[in-house]
């Protein structure tokens, strides 16, 4: 097998530190981005009794309206059985209900309650202290180029 596998090689290997070349080079580097914001989130929203998980899904709600649970696992990279413990903890909080969609029982919705306002908005104001400080490491602008080209990463449809 291992006659197989050449045995020198001109592509540089990933190695996740500054100035990687591999192929893995920008992936790893995004996935090194999303921990240190992941991580100053998670401690922002922590005081709130909440995860990033479930502040994910009171940002499609808050975007949307009420949405059908499936939707809400479409909308923010869960599977079914994740959707609906999120949705679970949700409700045990009184920040979401579950309500049947008139014409098709079997479908449930998910709405924000007045209270999960309420603790989207005291999260955004506990969240800027740690945002500030993920961005104190760039220059003038360029947390603003930064942010548009992730943008333009992320939604290469426009």
């Amino acid at each position: 097998m291992t006659a197989d596998v050449p045995h020198a090689t001109t592509a540089s290997r990933a190695t996740d530190r500054p100035g990687d070349t591999s192929p893995f080079a920008l992936g790893l580097l995004l996935r090194r981005a999303h921990w240190r914001a992941h991580t100053a989130m998670t401690e922002a929203l922590r005081p709130l009794g909440i995860e990033l998980r479930h502040f994910s899904v009171l940002i499609v709600l808050v975007d949307r309206g009420p949405t059908v649970q499936r939707d809400l696992a479409a909308a923010t990279g869960t599977d079914k059985a994740g959707i609906m413990r999120v949705v679970d903890d949700l409700e045990r909080k009184g920040l979401a209900v579950r309500r049947a969609v008139p014409g098709d029982r079997r479908v449930r919705q998910v709405e924000i309650t007045p209270r999960g306002v309420e603790l989207f908005d005291a999260a955004h104001a506990a969240a800027e202290q740690p945002a500030e400080g993920l961005a104190a490491v760039l220059g003038p602008g360029e947390t603003e180029q930064l942010s548009a080209l992730l943008t333009r990463f992320a939604h290469p449809e426009g």
